[in-house]
């Protein structure tokens, strides 16, 4: 920070490489949200988005079909299915419960390692999204 060649009674500079990693230091210990960071929040965003779109069509079509099945059914006098609430709504709510977590694990890393655990959540929610659906088809296929 000070220059042993400086003459008595001067004012001592500040030494800019030390400057610059003392904010460095400072931005790693607090590592919040900046811009790219946001960006990528919000590009991941939009593929959970996409994926409750299709949770939330899901279930309006299984209901709709599972209601015209059991009139047609009911016709036949053979006994009606029932709407697999549970697994409807479970499929709804994966895709914000894991966002939300991806982007609270994501708060204390890097750019990176923020992109891939949202990445990785992705991964998550489509995996568990097509085991539930292959559990529906299992059940009432």
């Amino acid at each position: 920070m000070s220059d042993p060649a400086a003459k008595p009674g001067s004012v001592p500079l500040p030494d800019p490489v030390e400057s610059a990693m003392d904010s460095d230091a400072a931005s790693v210990t607090k590592r919040s949200y900046g811009w790219l960071s946001a960006t990528i929040a919000i590009i991941f965003g939009l593929f959970y988005a996409y994926d409750l779109f299709e949770a939330i069509s899901n279930t309006i079509i299984v209901s709709t079909t599972v209601a015209e099945f059991n009139k047609n059914v009911a016709q036949l006098g053979i006994p009606t299915g029932t709407v697999p609430w549970v697994i409807l709504v479970i499929d709804i709510a994966l895709a914000p419960v894991v966002f939300v977590a991806a982007f609270l694990i994501g708060l204390r890393q890097g750019v990176l390692s923020k992109a891939l655990v949202f990445l990785l959540g992705l991964a998550v929610v489509a995996a568990l999204t097509l085991s539930l659906e292959e559990g529906f088809v299992r059940l009432f296929g």
